[in-house]
């Protein structure tokens, strides 16, 4: 039985984990609010170095102004939390030969790219209460256009595995994805009209708008980057079996 025939087969397992944001809450690369994170994962090996992974994978992600080292950023006075519900469909490249049921070619750090479609909904705390900030308009969106709820993303990635027994392995793998909406966390654009947000919402979506403890929430001031989308990432350790077959045991030469 050939190598590469050998590793033809699925692994399926799952992670738990990590999950983290970077955008217009947490745009110095600082992870301030992890949050946890975890998810099923199959994995289809075609040979010793390219494999199809398939993963459904929950995360909880957020940010506070509060955690900013910036003036600016510490008196707009945002914040957001936001729970993620991703499918990501990559393909992994080995960097060396990997053979299950091998005692030489049992690990090897890879690459992997892809794509992942996400559902997530930003909310925020107000006097004690919970809201959902995309159905108030914080950007002064006309009642029925807010953004949608439901995005993608291009996955990009590292990792690395390696066999822990004939049939079971572990992988630690980071992941990072560009996301196609910046509304992640419901801060894109420019301050609305707060008189024009209020006549049309009410008083508590001009509250979630303009929350800055200074003057900065005049129509057209600053509220967020909208050259830059937002993106999440997540860092685990999955738990993986094959089922496909294990390679044949060498026939000794003497």
């Amino acid at each position: 039985m050939s190598s590469a025939n050998a590793q033809k087969g699925w692994e399926l397992g799952g992670w738990l984990g990590t999950s983290f944001y970077f955008g217009d809450l947490n745009n110095r690369l600082n992870i301030t609010q992890p949050g946890i994170a975890g998810g099923l994962v199959a994995r289809w090996n075609f040979d010793t170095r390219i494999s199809l992974k398939n993963s459904l994978n929950f995360g909880r992600v957020g940010a506070s102004d509060s955690d900013s080292p910036n003036n600016f950023e510490k008196a707009r006075n945002l914040s957001f939390k936001s729970n993620i519900y991703d499918f990501s469909s990559t393909i992994e490249f080995n960097f060396f030969n990997y053979e299950h049921g091998s005692t030489t070619e049992n690990f090897t750090p890879y690459l992997l790219a892809g794509a992942s479609i996400f559902k997530y909904n930003p909310t925020t705390e107000l006097d004690g209460v919970k809201y959902d900030l995309k159905d108030y308009g914080t950007e002064g969106q006309a009642v029925g256009s807010e953004y949608f709820g439901l995005s993608a993303g291009a996955v990009v990635g590292a990792g690395y595995k390696w066999d822990i027994s004939y049939d079971l392995s572990l992988n630690i793998e980071y992941s990072y994805r560009i996301l196609f909406t910046d509304y992640l966390d419901d801060v894109s654009g420019t301050y609305p009209s707060q008189s024009e947000l209020t006549a049309t919402r009410d008083a508590i979506a001009a509250a979630l708008s303009d929350r800055s403890v200074i003057d900065l929430g005049q129509e057209g001031n600053q509220r967020g980057n909208s050259k830059d989308n937002d993106t999440y990432n997540f860092l685990g350790v999955s738990l993986m079996k094959y089922f496909g077959r294990l390679e044949c045991p060498k026939i000794s030469n003497f």
